[in-house]
Protein backbone atom coordinates (compact mmCIF):
# COMPACT_ATOMS: atom_id res chain seq x y z
CA UNK A 1 0.00 0.00 0.00
CA UNK A 2 1.09 3.56 -0.74
CA UNK A 3 -0.09 6.57 1.25
CA UNK A 4 -0.54 10.24 0.37
CA UNK A 5 -0.33 12.88 3.09
CA UNK A 6 -0.99 16.59 2.78
CA UNK A 7 0.03 19.13 5.41
CA UNK A 8 -0.79 22.81 5.02
CA UNK A 9 1.72 24.86 6.98
CA UNK A 10 0.85 28.57 7.37
CA UNK A 11 3.76 30.89 6.61
CA UNK A 12 3.64 32.32 10.12
CA UNK A 13 3.99 28.85 11.65
CA UNK A 14 6.75 27.82 9.25
CA UNK A 15 8.93 30.89 9.61
CA UNK A 16 8.41 32.17 13.15
CA UNK A 17 7.64 29.08 15.20
CA UNK A 18 9.20 26.20 13.29
CA UNK A 19 12.01 28.36 11.86
CA UNK A 20 12.04 26.49 8.58
CA UNK A 21 14.66 28.10 6.36
CA UNK A 22 15.50 25.57 3.67
CA UNK A 23 14.91 22.12 2.23
CA UNK A 24 16.98 20.43 4.93
CA UNK A 25 14.73 21.92 7.62
CA UNK A 26 11.69 20.51 5.80
CA UNK A 27 13.50 17.16 5.60
CA UNK A 28 14.00 17.16 9.36
CA UNK A 29 10.39 18.11 10.07
CA UNK A 30 8.98 15.40 7.80
CA UNK A 31 10.96 12.70 9.62
CA UNK A 32 8.93 13.57 12.72
CA UNK A 33 5.88 12.11 10.96
CA UNK A 34 7.64 8.73 10.88
CA UNK A 35 8.87 8.37 14.45
CA UNK A 36 10.00 5.18 16.15
CA UNK A 37 11.73 3.75 13.10
CA UNK A 38 15.13 3.33 14.75
CA UNK A 39 17.36 4.27 11.82
CA UNK A 40 15.31 2.56 9.11
CA UNK A 41 16.00 3.93 5.62
CA UNK A 42 13.79 6.68 4.21
CA UNK A 43 10.82 5.24 2.31
CA UNK A 44 8.97 8.44 1.46
CA UNK A 45 9.04 11.33 -1.01
CA UNK A 46 8.15 14.93 -0.32
CA UNK A 47 7.31 18.10 -2.18
CA UNK A 48 6.65 21.63 -0.92
CA UNK A 49 4.69 24.24 -2.90
CA UNK A 50 3.44 27.70 -2.03
CA UNK A 51 -0.37 27.74 -1.91
CA UNK A 52 -1.99 31.09 -1.08
CA UNK A 53 -0.78 31.96 2.44
CA UNK A 54 0.65 28.53 3.28
CA UNK A 55 3.17 25.92 2.28
CA UNK A 56 1.60 22.72 0.96
CA UNK A 57 3.68 19.73 1.98
CA UNK A 58 2.92 16.49 0.11
CA UNK A 59 4.29 13.14 1.27
CA UNK A 60 4.12 9.85 -0.62
CA UNK A 61 5.11 7.00 1.69
CA UNK A 62 5.13 3.23 2.01
CA UNK A 63 3.83 3.45 5.59
CA UNK A 64 1.19 5.80 7.03
CA UNK A 65 2.45 9.15 8.26
CA UNK A 66 1.49 10.25 11.77
CA UNK A 67 0.59 13.83 12.60
CA UNK A 68 3.78 15.41 13.95
CA UNK A 69 3.55 17.46 17.14
CA UNK A 70 4.25 20.73 15.33
CA UNK A 71 1.31 20.30 12.95
CA UNK A 72 -2.19 21.68 13.77
CA UNK A 73 -4.86 18.97 13.59
CA UNK A 74 -6.92 20.74 10.93
CA UNK A 75 -3.87 21.04 8.63
CA UNK A 76 -3.12 17.31 8.38
CA UNK A 77 -4.72 14.77 6.02
CA UNK A 78 -3.50 11.29 5.11
CA UNK A 79 -5.07 8.44 3.15
CA UNK A 80 -4.11 5.31 1.21
CA UNK A 81 -3.89 5.63 -2.55
CA UNK A 82 -6.27 3.10 -4.19
CA UNK A 83 -4.51 0.65 -6.47
CA UNK A 84 -7.01 1.56 -9.18
CA UNK A 85 -5.42 5.02 -9.30
CA UNK A 86 -2.41 3.48 -11.04
CA UNK A 87 -4.50 1.73 -13.69
CA UNK A 88 -5.06 4.69 -16.00
CA UNK A 89 -3.26 4.89 -19.36
CA UNK A 90 -2.65 8.66 -19.32
CA UNK A 91 -2.05 11.32 -16.66
CA UNK A 92 -1.34 14.99 -16.42
CA UNK A 93 1.80 15.29 -14.38
CA UNK A 94 3.97 17.73 -12.52
CA UNK A 95 7.49 16.79 -11.50
CA UNK A 96 9.71 19.00 -9.35
CA UNK A 97 13.21 17.74 -10.06
CA UNK A 98 16.92 18.43 -9.64
CA UNK A 99 18.19 17.42 -13.12
CA UNK A 100 21.93 16.78 -13.21
CA UNK A 101 24.59 14.96 -15.17
CA UNK A 102 27.89 13.48 -14.08
CA UNK A 103 31.13 14.77 -15.61
CA UNK A 104 34.75 13.84 -15.12
CA UNK A 105 36.43 16.36 -12.82
CA UNK A 106 39.94 17.16 -14.13
CA UNK A 107 40.87 18.68 -10.77
CA UNK A 108 40.53 15.37 -8.94
CA UNK A 109 43.30 12.82 -8.77
CA UNK A 110 42.42 9.55 -10.45
CA UNK A 111 41.29 6.79 -8.11
CA UNK A 112 42.18 3.38 -9.51
CA UNK A 113 40.42 0.20 -8.40
CA UNK A 114 42.36 -2.96 -7.47
CA UNK A 115 41.52 -4.41 -10.89
CA UNK A 116 43.18 -1.43 -12.59
CA UNK A 117 40.00 0.32 -13.71
CA UNK A 118 39.42 3.99 -12.96
CA UNK A 119 36.71 4.61 -10.38
CA UNK A 120 34.63 7.16 -12.27
CA UNK A 121 32.36 7.77 -9.29
CA UNK A 122 35.35 9.03 -7.32
CA UNK A 123 36.73 11.09 -10.21
CA UNK A 124 33.56 12.87 -11.22
CA UNK A 125 31.07 15.43 -10.02
CA UNK A 126 27.48 16.30 -10.77
CA UNK A 127 26.50 19.51 -12.53
CA UNK A 128 23.02 20.96 -12.97
CA UNK A 129 21.25 20.99 -16.32
CA UNK A 130 19.76 24.32 -17.38
CA UNK A 131 19.22 24.30 -21.18
CA UNK A 132 15.76 23.18 -22.29
CA UNK A 133 17.11 20.59 -24.72
CA UNK A 134 19.23 19.04 -21.96
CA UNK A 135 16.31 19.07 -19.54
CA UNK A 136 14.02 17.35 -22.05
CA UNK A 137 16.66 14.73 -22.86
CA UNK A 138 17.03 14.08 -19.11
CA UNK A 139 13.26 13.75 -18.69
CA UNK A 140 13.03 11.41 -21.67
CA UNK A 141 15.68 9.09 -20.19
CA UNK A 142 13.90 9.02 -16.85
CA UNK A 143 10.57 8.39 -18.55
CA UNK A 144 11.89 5.41 -20.50
CA UNK A 145 13.36 3.92 -17.32
CA UNK A 146 10.16 4.67 -15.40
CA UNK A 147 7.69 2.98 -17.72
CA UNK A 148 6.11 6.01 -19.35
CA UNK A 149 6.45 8.30 -22.35
CA UNK A 150 5.95 12.05 -22.71
CA UNK A 151 5.31 14.35 -25.67
CA UNK A 152 8.45 16.44 -25.27
CA UNK A 153 7.22 19.21 -27.59
CA UNK A 154 4.35 19.91 -25.20
CA UNK A 155 6.24 19.65 -21.90
CA UNK A 156 6.65 22.88 -19.95
CA UNK A 157 9.98 23.39 -18.20
CA UNK A 158 9.66 25.94 -15.41
CA UNK A 159 12.81 27.06 -13.56
CA UNK A 160 12.11 27.24 -9.83
CA UNK A 161 15.46 28.74 -8.89
CA UNK A 162 18.19 27.64 -6.54
CA UNK A 163 17.32 25.77 -3.36
CA UNK A 164 20.09 26.26 -0.80
CA UNK A 165 20.38 24.02 2.22
CA UNK A 166 22.50 23.94 5.35
CA UNK A 167 23.04 20.95 7.60
CA UNK A 168 25.64 20.13 10.25
CA UNK A 169 29.02 20.00 8.57
CA UNK A 170 27.80 20.69 5.05
CA UNK A 171 25.94 23.07 2.80
CA UNK A 172 24.87 22.91 -0.81
CA UNK A 173 22.46 23.99 -3.49
CA UNK A 174 19.99 22.31 -5.83
CA UNK A 175 18.67 23.80 -9.06
CA UNK A 176 14.93 23.18 -9.05
CA UNK A 177 13.02 22.69 -12.31
CA UNK A 178 9.34 21.85 -12.61
CA UNK A 179 8.16 19.75 -15.57
CA UNK A 180 4.48 19.85 -16.54
CA UNK A 181 2.79 17.83 -19.25
CA UNK A 182 0.96 14.65 -20.15
CA UNK A 183 2.41 11.15 -19.85
CA UNK A 184 1.42 7.82 -21.37
CA UNK A 185 2.05 4.68 -19.34
CA UNK A 186 4.07 2.11 -21.30
CA UNK A 187 4.92 -0.35 -18.51
CA UNK A 188 2.52 -0.39 -15.57
CA UNK A 189 4.93 -2.15 -13.19
CA UNK A 190 7.84 0.21 -13.85
CA UNK A 191 5.52 3.21 -13.68
CA UNK A 192 4.21 2.14 -10.27
CA UNK A 193 7.77 1.67 -9.04
CA UNK A 194 8.84 5.09 -10.38
CA UNK A 195 5.97 6.76 -8.55
CA UNK A 196 6.99 5.19 -5.24
CA UNK A 197 10.76 5.46 -5.72
CA UNK A 198 10.84 8.95 -7.20
CA UNK A 199 12.73 10.37 -10.15
CA UNK A 200 16.18 11.91 -10.21
CA UNK A 201 18.49 12.98 -7.40
CA UNK A 202 18.02 14.88 -4.11
CA UNK A 203 14.84 13.01 -3.22
CA UNK A 204 15.51 13.56 0.48
CA UNK A 205 15.31 17.31 -0.17
CA UNK A 206 11.86 17.48 -1.75
CA UNK A 207 12.57 16.45 -5.34
CA UNK A 208 11.43 13.53 -7.50
CA UNK A 209 7.73 13.15 -6.69
CA UNK A 210 5.34 12.63 -9.61
CA UNK A 211 2.12 14.55 -8.94
CA UNK A 212 -0.53 12.90 -11.11
CA UNK A 213 -4.08 13.56 -12.32
CA UNK A 214 -5.69 10.78 -14.41
CA UNK A 215 -7.02 11.72 -17.83
CA UNK A 216 -10.33 10.16 -18.77
CA UNK A 217 -10.89 8.64 -22.19
CA UNK A 218 -13.22 11.51 -23.09
CA UNK A 219 -10.56 14.19 -22.48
Amino acid sequence: MTYLTQILVPYELATRQLRIRDTYDWHQRVWQAFGGRGGAPRDFLTRVDQIDDAHRLLIVSATPASKPGWCPTDCFQTKPIPEAFFGHPRYRFSLLANPTKKIIDPDKSKVVRPDGRIDRNRNSRRVSLTRREDLLAWLNRKAEAGGFAVDLDKVRTIPRGREYFFKPGARGVHHAVEFQGVLQVTDATKFREAFVRGIGSAKAFGFGMLVLAPISLSD
